[in-house]
């Protein structure tokens, strides 16, 4: 393993000014590395991977000066048409630096919805024609690396990528913050004992929270969850074209706060929509919380206002159990939406579904097709 610390010195000496990009779980270490270690004015945690990109292109176009993206090679979907249509070499050719976190490297065990990623990961710097390095876990490897990449962006004034494996960084901790009185787990109980009908939820903590939770019940009612183990951000969508296709069905989204400000067009497309049998919870901890808590700009902005001006009839905020409560139990009869505020954190003991994606999606599809008969 190599030091977060030694890694951001050798980029900054190498004349990186600027951080932005999507937290990640393999570079927890580097990214809390960042938010501990870095001005407030040089590091903006983005709501999407391509708003990176655009992000570090501002900065370049102020300053000459080189910023780096980090992400999830997941992200890379969301990147790519700034990537290419932006920062390209026959476009803009704006010197930048990748930092990709490498999900489902092939050999190496990793949930389903990280394998085909990672299988192209590497395929798809290529096709995009973008040089890069699967960053080694010594300093003098490393740092060889980073020379290179700097001789290269020196060279040809467009982005390189460091593809970055499991456990690359030492750990790091992030300095923790106050937090707010309910757990994001209690608060799911909560939504689950007062849910009639089934519940989409979001990638990350929440889904594997959900999952538990329903481990405990009797009689266990699994099928009534999607579990939407990828896709951050687009739960919300899967969500409402179910409650346009089933209006028999009450519909429950559990969103994060990460997840919305991600694809927070999704709130826009709800709202003109008004399906009168979804009710959207966001819960808000103000953090990136599966991928090592690194802070939201949630707690900075109105969601319930910007909700409202989408269309949502009912709004609402919670912040502790009793309000969560009462809020579910008027049963209103409109498009809803509530934030829950919540603390950070989890579970040390927090497993993971059992079921795979595939049975998952059988049971749900099932439970669905024969609502009717409940």
């Amino acid at each position: 393993m190599i030091e977060a610390e030694y890694f951001y010195k050798k980029l900054i000496e190498s004349g990186v000014g600027f951080f932005t990009g999507v937290p990640d779980s393999l570079l927890k270490d580097f990214c809390a590395y960042i938010t501990d270690k870095t001005e407030k004015q040089n590091h903006f945690i983005a709501i999407n991977e391509g708003a990176a990109v655009a992000l570090a292109c501002g900065y370049h176009l102020a300053t000459g000066g080189i910023p780096l993206v980090y992400m999830q090679n997941s992200g890379i979907g969301n990147a790519v048409n700034p990537l290419l249509s932006l920062a390209d070499t026959e476009v803009y050719n704006i010197p930048l630096v990748l930092v990709i976190g490498w999900r489902g490297e092939p050999g190496v065990h990793d949930e389903p919805q990280h394998i085909k990623q990672g299988k192209v990961t590497c395929s798809l710097l290529e096709t995009m024609g973008i040089p890069y390095a699967v960053l080694e876990s010594t300093e003098e490897g490393a740092n060889c690396q980073i020379e290179t990449c700097f001789d290269t962006i020196k060279k040809t004034q467009s982005p390189y990528a460091f593809v970055i494996r499991k456990d690359t960084f030492a750990p790091f901790t992030l300095n923790k913050e106050e937090d707010a009185l309910m757990t994001r787990e209690e608060a799911i109980e909560v939504i689950s004992s007062n849910c009639d009908g089934i519940i989409v939820s979001t990638t990350g903590m929440i889904s594997r929270e959900l999952y538990e939770l329903r481990e405990k019940e009797s009689p266990v009612t699994h099928e009534r969850d999607f579990l939407t183990v990828g896709s951050m951000g687009h739960a919300s969508s899967i969500a409402l074209s179910i409650a346009l296709q089933k209006p028999q069905i009450q519909v429950t989204c559990l969103d994060g706060d990460g997840a919305a400000l991600m694809h927070m067009g999704a709130l826009a497309a709800i709202g003109t929509k008004k399906p009168s049998n979804l009710c959207h919870i966001v819960l808000n901890n103000g953090a990136h919380d599966s991928v090592g808590g690194q802070p939201t700009i949630a707690p900075f902005i109105d969601l319930p206002a910007i909700a409202r001006a989408c269309g949502y009839v009912h709004v609402f905020q919670a912040k502790t159990k009793g309000e969560l409560k009462k809020i579910l139990q008027k049963k209103n009869d409109g498009l809803t939406f509530i934030e829950v505020i919540v603390k950070k954190g989890a579970r040390k003991d927090l497993g993971r579904p059992k079921s795979s994606p595939i049975e998952n999606k059988a049971a749900f599809m099932n439970c669905i097709k024969n609502w009717s008969v409940k």
